[in-house]
């Protein structure tokens, strides 16, 4: 049995995106791409991994300008 994890570091989740890790690295310097810090880790969430490629569909994500921002939306 296969278990899927809920968030990937940059690496991981170049791999489940295909998108290169130095781009990765970009959208989240750019803040599209909310993620989660914990020391120097890097993790993203997988759900919004795909609610990011959904809305960016089509965009060329190196233009910083063209690129869509997703936010997950937390109570506080």
């Amino acid at each position: 049995m296969t278990e899927r994890k809920i968030a990937l570091s940059i690496e991981e989740a170049a791999d489940y995106t295909g998108i290169g890790r130095n781009t990765l690295r970009k959208l989240v310097e750019w803040k599209k791409l909310p993620v989660l810090k914990v020391g120097r880790k890097v993790l993203i969430k997988t759900d919004i991994l795909e609610k990011f490629m959904e809305a960016n569909e089509g965009r060329d994500l190196r233009d910083k300008g063209n690129v869509k921002t997703v936010t997950r939306n937390v109570a506080t």
